[in-house]
């Protein structure tokens, strides 16, 4: 890995393969320090300008995706520029759907389903995931 975050950096999530993927909210000032390569942000209504590489994510708060296969591919695609890029997840306030998403990651970096959101709390935040419909979507996501 060489351009990728520090898993002492604030608000990263270091994945069981030793990937790294930063979540946070938006409503917060950027975090100090080098900026993501890559983001998707995960809104309801289309994200600000920035000047790194982004995807946007259509996805409602305290929702799920507006579009699952869309969902499959851009987390797909986050795992896997994770292994050498600085990639960044965010949503307003960078718990709920964030911290969903990082837990499809999980999925994806082999923790199983039933495990993954339990995960994310120990490792990026207790509040991670914040309703049922959200713990659902993480147990149901697939690799």
């Amino acid at each position: 890995m060489t351009d990728t975050w520090q898993p002492t950096d604030t608000g990263v999530l270091t994945l069981p393969s030793g990937r790294l993927v930063r979540g946070r909210g938006l409503r917060r000032p950027l975090p100090a320090g080098a900026a993501p390569s890559f983001a998707v942000y995960l809104l309801g209504e289309e994200p600000p300008e920035v000047p790194w590489e982004t995807r946007w994510l259509r996805w409602p708060d305290f929702r799920l995706p507006s579009s699952r296969p869309q969902a499959r591919a851009v987390l797909g695609e986050v795992w896997e520029r994770a292994a050498d890029e600085r990639v960044e997840l965010a949503c307003r306030g960078g718990r709920g759907r964030t911290g969903t998403a990082l837990a499809c990651l999980a999925v994806l970096d082999g923790v199983p389903a039933d495990r993954a959101v339990e995960y994310v709390r120990a490792h990026y935040s207790r509040h991670a995931v914040e309703t049922p419909w959200q713990r659902r979507y993480v147990r149901r996501f697939t690799t």
